[in-house]
């Protein structure tokens, strides 16, 4: 007999509706209750309904692609590779934006899965989003991960060599005399927010630098998120000289936060990001940025997922490592002391 939603709650002690509550990634679940409930998902391999329906075979020539953000300029030439790509192959892609928020992403890899998807291209938009995933891929459902990958997930991707690129930013920064570095990131289960500050740490200790926690601020990874770490980071006793911020609209953000405060961009404190602003940098070149090949991504992620499709692929999965460019540009001038507090009447 198929495993109910029932059986899942007996397993982990729980009433139905908490399982219901962890499935859809609803707020307020106690965090060792939410584990025992994975944990019962994971263990008896449990499908909701309407994805084990969906898993019947049929070809509809559709693949579904899922992005956390459609706002962030890196992921529309995302998804213009995966339809270009798609296209040439007689497929037509459904695209959803989870907006980064879980519940989101379940109830959309549950429609698409449902409307027939052969498979899935997917930014996920956190660790916890393996649970959704890994009951598709025990049934052989074809998926590739892009951008980020997932803990314990078996699977193509396609990503960036992320420690390394934040690595040469932070370096870059040091370089032009920067010494007090702080750092706007994601929270730490998004495999990028993790790897671009083990590269900034990193730097910091082949340059005999101190971390500290103090510089680090962990924010959403938009314009609001960028704007609110300013907000804090100037409450500070002791000013960074510098900002690497996770990505781009996290650095738009920041901006529009130090100016509204009175401080410029680089002439009071340096500014670099990962991602770079493509109409920004034509209009006005002007960010210090670690340049991922976005394009490629949704490419070479589209690629992968047909190969599977077509039986191409062998048993074992893939990953793809793009690396990314260092633009130096006018956000980060040489820093020879520290930075004046802002004048606030």
């Amino acid at each position: 007999m198929p495993v109910t939603l029932k059986d899942v709650a007996k397993r982990a002690n729980v009433s139905a509706m908490t399982v219901s509550r962890v499935i859809n990634g609803s707020a307020g679940v106690d965090p060792n209750t939410q584990r025992r409930v994975e944990n019962a998902i994971l263990d008896l391999d449990y499908v909701p309904n309407r994805v084990a329906r969906g898993l019947v075979s049929q070809r509809t020539r559709t693949i579904g692609l899922i992005v956390p953000d459609v706002v962030n300029p890196f992921f529309a030439p995302v998804v213009r590779g995966a339809e270009t790509t798609a296209r040439k192959a007689g497929y037509r892609v459904l695209l959803c934006n989870s907006e980064a928020d879980l519940r989101l992403e379940r109830e959309y890899i549950d429609d698409l899965v449902g409307h027939r998807v052969e498979g899935l291209l997917l930014a996920p938009a956190s660790d916890r989003s393996r649970i959704a995933l890994l009951p598709l891929l025990r049934s052989d459902f074809p998926i590739v991960l892009v951008d980020r990958v997932l803990p314990d997930i078996d699977c193509d991707s396609v990503v960036s060599d992320s420690i390394a690129g934040a690595r040469k930013l932070t370096e870059h920064l040091i370089r032009v005399g920067h010494r007090r570095i702080a750092h706007f990131t994601d929270s730490d289960d998004v495999s990028t927010g993790r790897d671009r500050l083990t590269g900034y740490r990193q730097a910091l200790e082949q340059a005999g630098i101190a971390y500290s926690d103090e510089l680090i601020f962990r924010t959403t990874v938009d314009r609001i998120g960028g704007y609110r770490a300013v907000q804090h980071m100037l409450a500070l006793d002791s000013l960074p000289t510098a900002i690497f911020t996770v990505n781009n609209m996290t650095a738009v953000g920041a901006m529009e936060g130090l100016r509204e405060r009175g401080m410029s961009v680089p002439d009071n404190i340096g500014l670099v990001c990962y991602d770079d602003v493509e109409h920004l940098a034509v209009l006005s070149p002007f960010l210090t940025v670690m340049d991922q090949p976005a394009e490629t991504f949704g490419t070479l992620g589209a690629q992968l997922l047909f190969e599977r499709l077509s039986g191409k692929a062998g048993t074992r999965s893939r990953r793809i490592v793009l690396q990314a460019d260092l633009i130096v540009r006018n956000s980060c001038c040489v820093r020879t002391g520290a930075p004046s507090r802002p004048h606030i009447d």
